[in-house]
């Protein structure tokens, strides 16, 4: 009963009282102090008074603006990037923007404009950027040409433009990208396109407008950057209004809800008579696929025929050799063999992406490839019990490779000896069977990223990243570490070059204090999504100026110990872990308080205990944690009662001392 009542005592001594302090909310977030801010969807009808006068980018969609007045924004002087999408404006009055003359970006998507003065958009010394998407514009006559003479994007998408005849006054001298997708554009003229004349290595976009017809010649000696007519149903009228034109891609790919024709070979002849690097061919389907269809494709660089419904490229293809990047990304091929790549000998560049179907890669099949750097065959149900020296054979120049999202791989010692000179493997979600205990990354020695989250490792192996002595990027997620915990000695151990850890989601319980002791120079280690405690944190204790995420594990309390491990940290995410905010924690409390620049995710940093403050952010959280009123007078009679004992204590040792004298 004694020791009940003693706890008791002490408890009412020091409760604590707690309670949480609600600051309001801004009506804006703040993505950076006093420079950028996010007012979209709140259904504003003005600007803040809260909003600060520095600011410089500013997102205000989705409010209530019908009318753009010279005062609506007047405050705000140093605005440079202005988003005004769907904010229901009808009007845009004279001399709007009068008083910015740093705005180099307007977006007014999405409003159902009805009047732009002629001066509406005077102000901005060089304004740069105008979007004007799904306004309802149905003539170029309707844009304000005062003040534009800077113009570099002009984005026109989604309204009902039948042509693209800009007024004689228009100053496009300075476009780079003009976006015309989406409208009612069917015939291109010879006077339309010669208006464009006075731009250099424009970028035009006719996506989405079915182009029936182009004037002969209109496209004459003209040079782009960049061309698009995606979604046309007749590619051939495309190709011949074209002839004679330079540009440096051009796309003519397909979408899904396209119901276009079958294309033949004779269609591309048309390309015989244009200069162009790149080409996208993008859902189609070439019924007489032959080696005669690429007669006027070789001066290509880039060939893109993503979803051709393709199960082989024909052997005997000629003339190729200036090819440097090929996408065949969603076909059907059954092995690696039937790209035929001997046909393009000078590839540097080879994706084949999510394969409809079963994909063998073969042997020797692209050995022909000498200069391949980049390989992608990620999603396509890749099998193999030995891999993959026999497959990437006289791959030697290969520093991207990417066989993530594939079916179980066996793995034996040195299992990419034929690309020494790899600087990336992604292996996500692809089940490595590695035979023996010898590193199959071990002749690596040039690899700096290495991506293995969720391939069922063997975490035990410590042998497993013998040799990779550059490598900086490594992605460990989803991978279960025994018994949940990563002791002394380690597959990590040997990568003393890593500077990003990713471990999230490995169901790690605890990590031993010097598991991480030969990773010096980590600057960025994610640890969420686990069941860590607060003491995990000491195995950081000699690393400074990281990123450390512990988001979602199970940290209640950070012991006080551990405040100068996180004190020498750049930034660090705690949100979704169950924080104890009592007396328990106080010190962190406090220094989190005094440290919110340190925290990412502050707005999910929230307490769990006790049940009354559960949910509340841990920055409004203040604690008392001193002694209390009632604790004061239990104190005091606590005090009083031990002095009376103490007193009749010391009469009866001195009755007992002088009765035994």
């Amino acid at each position: 009963m004694a020791p009940r009542a003693s706890c008791f005592l002490l408890a009412m001594m020091f409760s604590a009282s707690c309670k949480a302090i609600t600051s309001l909310d801004q009506m804006c977030t703040e993505k950076e102090a006093n420079n950028t801010y996010n007012c979209e969807n709140l259904g504003l009808t003005e600007v803040p008074d809260t909003l600060p006068n520095t600011t410089e980018f500013l997102e205000f969609g989705f409010n209530f603006l019908p009318t753009i007045e010279n005062t609506t924004f007047s405050r705000l002087v140093d605005l440079i990037f202005l988003d005004l999408t769907r904010c229901q404006i009808n009007w845009v009055h004279e001399d709007s923007f009068q008083n910015h003359h740093q705005l180099n970006t307007i977006v007014l998507t999405g409003n159902p404009l009805i009047f732009m003065a002629e001066t509406s958009l005077n102000g901005p010394k060089s304004l740069k950027h105008l979007f004007l998407t799904q306004t309802g514009i149905s003539n170029l006559e309707f844009i304000p040409v005062h003040n534009l003479e800077n113009l570099e994007s002009l984005h026109l998408g989604s309204n009902h433009i039948s042509s693209i005849k800009f007024p004689e006054n228009f100053p496009i001298q300075n476009l780079k990208v003009l976006d015309f997708q989406n409208n009612a554009i069917h015939y291109l003229s010879s006077e339309d396109i010669q208006a464009l004349e006075q731009t250099t290595n424009l970028s035009l976009n006719f996506n989405g407008n079915d182009i029936k017809g182009i004037e002969p010649g209109a496209f004459r000696s003209k040079i782009f950057q960049s061309l698009k007519f995606g979604g046309t149903l007749n590619l051939s009228v495309v190709l011949k209004g074209l002839q004679n034109s330079t540009t440096q891609s051009l796309w003519l790919g397909s979408y899904d809800d396209t119901n276009d024709q079958d294309l033949t070979s004779a269609m591309f002849d048309g390309l015989c008579e244009i200069s162009v690097e790149s080409i996208n061919l993008q859902k189609h389907s070439i019924s007489d696929i032959s080696p005669a269809t690429f007669r006027c494709f070789t001066q290509l660089q880039e060939l893109d025929l993503t979803a051709n419904h393709l199960n082989e490229l024909p052997s005997g293809i000629e003339g190729m050799k200036t090819l440097k990047k090929l996408v065949l990304n969603v076909n059907s091929f059954d092995q690696l063999c039937q790209v035929n790549a001997a046909s393009f000998p000078s590839l540097t560049d080879l994706s084949i992406k999510g394969n409809m179907r079963k994909l063998d890669l073969g042997a020797g099949c692209l050995e022909k490839l000498e200069n391949l750097q980049k390989l992608d065959l990620s999603h396509s149900d890749i099998e193999a019990s030995d891999c993959c020296n026999l497959q990437l054979k006289n791959l030697s120049h290969l520093r991207y490779l990417n066989l993530s999202y594939n079916e179980p791989l066996g793995l034996q010692s040195q299992a990419f000896k034929e690309c020494p000179q790899l600087e990336g493997l992604d292996l996500a979600f692809t089940h490595l069977q590695v035979k023996g205990s010898q590193s199959p990354f071990q002749n690596l020695h040039l690899l700096q990223v290495l991506n293995l989250s969720h391939c069922l490792l063997d975490t035990e192996n410590q042998h497993f990243l013998t040799g990779l002595v550059d490598l900086r990027h490594l992605n460990l997620q989803g991978n279960h570490f025994q018994d949940g915990s990563i002791s002394k000695t380690n597959l990590l151990q040997t990568l003393s070059s890593l500077e990003i850890l990713i471990l999230s989601s490995c169901g790690l319980l605890s990590i031993d204090k010097q598991a991480f002791q030969n990773l010096r120079k980590m600057s960025h280690v994610d640890l969420s999504y686990n069941s860590l405690t607060g003491n995990s944190m000491d195995a950081l204790s000699h690393l400074q100026g990281i990123y450390l995420n512990m988001a979602a594990n199970n940290i209640r309390i950070v012991p006080s110990h551990l405040l100068p491990t996180l004190s020498q940290q750049s930034t660090i995410n705690l949100s979704h872990n169950p924080l104890d905010c009592t007396c328990s924690n106080i010190h962190f409390i406090t220094w989190y308080q005094e440290n919110l620049q340190k925290f990412e995710g502050s707005e999910n940093t929230e307490c769990a205990n006790p049940p009354s403050l559960k949910g509340v952010k841990l920055s409004d959280v203040k604690l008392s944690c001193g002694i209390t009123a009632m604790g004061i007078f239990f104190l005091v009679v606590f005090l009083f009662l031990v002095a009376i004992l103490l007193i009749f204590s010391v009469k009866f040792l001195l009755r007992w001392k002088y009765q035994h004298i």
